[in-house]
């Protein structure tokens, strides 16, 4: 008699992809843009949330626009440490993920979650995925984009190391430049190697702490939530 071989791993990603599309089409209907954000444990993915939304509401207020509705997801294995440092440093809605000891949030992991936050009632959902550079990678949350943090810290070789991740996402940021004089951190070489990986990712470098670089980042995000949540808006007309 043969023995049945089946591969569970290929099976589950087909169907979360196939929930993933799901997700992503009720999330259109609804006009609410869900935005993925990945990296490695102290790369300051909950910082630069914190810069980004406060940029957005100073950019808002600026140019005399109504200010996008925002929401943050926390995912990690334990703790409500990032959740309740977002509602603080923020105001917007915060809710903490726990993802009983897997190291990636899945696509109906994803959708618990816009539930619980109320995301028919937010134009912009941020997740922010457990820390890690392999697992967040392979599962599709159902995010209209999805975007890596990678911290000067951590070296320009990155994308080397876990090309699945930079091939999977749509834009990068670079944090901590303003540490960049005290570490071996070559723009040039890391461009290259995403480009190996990843030729057409818009990269911004910035540094959550000080500001600098959040304009651009913020400008083209800006951009891109509100002109899908037109192009929404207009096709369900």
């Amino acid at each position: 008699m043969d023995v049945k071989t089946i591969e569970l791993k290929k099976t589950i990603l087909e169907d979360n992809d196939r929930d993933a599309d799901v997700l992503r089409e009720q999330l259109a209907q609804q006009k609410t843009y869900y935005m993925n954000v990945m990296s490695s444990p102290g790369s300051g993915k909950t910082t630069t949330l914190i810069r980004t939304i406060r940029q957005l509401k100073a950019r808002a207020e600026a140019q005399g626009m109504p200010e996008l509705r925002i929401g943050v997801m926390e995912a990690d294995i334990d703790s409500d440490v990032d959740a309740k440092t977002i509602l603080q440093e923020t105001g917007v809605p915060a809710v903490q993920l726990h993802t009983g000891g897997m190291c990636h949030l899945d696509a109906d992991m994803s959708r618990q979650g816009l539930k619980e936050i109320g995301s028919g009632d937010l134009d912009l959902v941020f997740l922010e995925n457990v820390g890690n550079l392999v697992c967040p990678a392979e599962f599709d949350t159902g995010a209209v984009k999805s975007v890596v943090i990678l911290s000067v810290p951590e070296g320009d070789d990155k994308p080397l190391k876990y090309p699945l991740m930079f091939q999977e996402v749509d834009v990068v940021l670079v944090n901590k430049i303003d540490a960049a004089p005290a570490f071996d951190f070559d723009r040039e070489r890391f461009l290259k190697n995403l480009a190996d990986c990843n030729p057409s990712a818009p990269v911004f470098f910035i540094s959550a702490a000080t500001g600098e670089g959040a304009e651009e980042w913020c400008a083209w995000l800006d951009e891109e939530v509100r002109g899908y949540l037109a192009e929404e808006a207009e096709g369900r007309q």
